[in-house]
């Protein structure tokens, strides 16, 4: 059957209208990245890769920059085990708790629940905790901030999404290391399946990772998450602002990893960081200032790795001395 001539006309009209309607501007596709933009970009991401390949495991970095939002990350949304970087959270929780009057930095609890008359103030703690790393400390704070679960649920309020909190350090520990743990304290525990086993004291020894632990999804964290978790802390979403200068500050007193992120920053540069370690295992997660204020968040795990402590240490320090320039010098930026 002929179609009607004004049917026909009409169809033509609509197909031409597709083609003659004004184009999209680029604004609707976001912002429009200059060539140099996109250079920088690319050369960062190479230096990712570059560093990446110095591990036969597996490497995660993410940036980001605090004032645009901007990301840039290898293996961003991978999850790696957490280790001691957990310990912000933990801190968070607690601090989180004082500003809701909950609890004071004052208060005095047991340092190891086998000596309750052994007494320091949950200053001191959350002081030993990201200056030292200390795990009894961390887990004195967990039990007191209502256990690992409690911690999880802070985070997850914040919006963050890819980092879980499962465990307090011994109990993460026992799972690294593989061990089941019988009654009595954590170090008594691992001395005795040290003891036992030939194989754990080997792994310990070599630095070995544990490929089963690092497939385990409890307590991990991706890149871009932990990074998210810094940002909704510096952006003052997490904390009072008295509590997030507090936070920050105290990690800006970390002594363990001076070979990681901060070890190739300019000197006098600022940066507030965690480190964690387990066998075959490597990170640091931090915030680090530029000298004209801005910020950016860069999280670096490194797991499954049989190089050793020096390569994974020297991934950490690469990486943020590239994304340190990459964020100085490349071209301004559009926010979106």
């Amino acid at each position: 059957m002929a179609m009607p001539l004004f049917r026909t006309f009409g169809a033509v009209a609509a197909a031409l209208g597709l083609f003659l309607a004004p184009l999209p501007t680029a604004d609707a596709f976001g912002p429009v990245k200059s060539v140099k933009q996109q250079s920088a970009e690319a050369r960062l991401l190479a230096q990712f890769e570059s560093l990446a390949a110095l591990s036969d495991g597996t490497v995660g970095i993410a940036v980001q920059d605090l004032s645009t939002g901007e990301e840039q990350s290898l293996n961003g949304d991978t999850l790696f085990p957490m280790a001691s970087t957990y310990k912000v959270a933990v801190a968070g929780k607690i601090l989180a708790m004082a500003d809701a009057g909950a609890l004071s930095l004052q208060d005095q609890v047991p340092l190891d629940p086998a000596q309750p008359a052994r007494l320091r103030s949950l200053h001191d703690l959350i002081d030993l905790m990201l200056t030292h790393s200390d795990n009894d400390a961390t887990d004195a704070l967990v039990a007191r901030a209502g256990g690992p679960a409690t911690i999880h649920q802070w985070v997850a309020a914040l919006g963050v999404k890819g980092l879980r909190v499962d465990s307090d350090t011994a109990h993460l520990l026992y799972r690294a290391m593989g061990i089941s743990p019988a009654a009595g304290s954590f170090r008594r525990n691992v001395a005795a399946a040290l003891e036992a086993d030939s194989s754990l004291r080997q792994r310990d020894a070599r630095d070995l990772p544990n490929i089963a632990f690092t497939l385990d999804p409890r307590d991990t964290s991706t890149p871009r998450a932990m990074n998210a978790l810094l940002a909704a802390i510096q952006l003052g979403q997490a904390l009072k602002p008295a509590s997030t200068v507090y936070l920050l500050e105290m990690m800006e007193r970390c002594h363990t990893g001076k070979a990681r992120l901060k070890a190739m920053l300019p000197p006098g540069a600022r940066i507030a960081h965690k480190t964690g370690s387990l066998n075959g295992y490597g990170g640091d997660v931090g915030i680090v200032t530029l000298p004209d204020g801005r910020m950016f968040a860069v999280s670096v795990f490194v797991m499954k790795d049989y190089k050793g402590r020096a390569t994974r240490d020297s991934i950490m320090a690469h990486a943020a001395r590239a994304a340190y320039d990459y964020f100085l010098f490349a071209p301004a930026r559009r926010t979106a």
